[in-house]
């Protein structure tokens, strides 16, 4: 594997912080809301989601900042955002924030698993292997 296409360590941290989050997302949105559950598990979705966007920008190509770093940015103030809605009681407007948040890490993993993609080729080539 070429050194630019390697999985660093920065990477194997996004990819476990934000698969973790894809999975743990999907369970806290099927939880009945307001139980200690569903807060217990937004808490450590909250956590993931930021350490998936923190680590991003470690992780460049030729050393720069790329356009994909906004959607970082945007995440992190979305996610704080919603985190300060749930506080204030305005539950509506945390559960629209963290909705699309979520919404948006789906469309990622989705785009990140396309063939053509680093993951995606590996994702494809297994289910190849496995098929026989």
């Amino acid at each position: 594997m070429q050194a630019s296409l390697a999985f660093t360590p920065l990477i194997l941290i996004h990819v476990a912080a934000a698969g973790g989050a894809l999975v743990l997302g999907g369970l806290t949105l099927a939880l009945r809301k307001g139980t200690a559950m569903h807060k217990l598990f937004g808490r450590l979705w909250v956590v993931l989601m930021l350490v998936a966007a923190l680590v991003s920008f470690g992780i460049q190509r030729s050393g720069h900042f790329s356009a994909i770093h906004v959607l970082s940015v945007i995440t992190i103030v979305s996610v704080s955002a919603a985190i300060v809605a749930a506080a204030r009681g305005r539950i509506s407007a945390h559960r629209r924030g963290m909705t699309a948040v979520y919404a948006s890490l789906v469309v990622a993993a989705i785009f990140t698993l396309l063939p053509g993609r680093r993951l995606g080729d590996l994702l494809w080539n297994a289910v190849v292997l496995a098929q026989g």
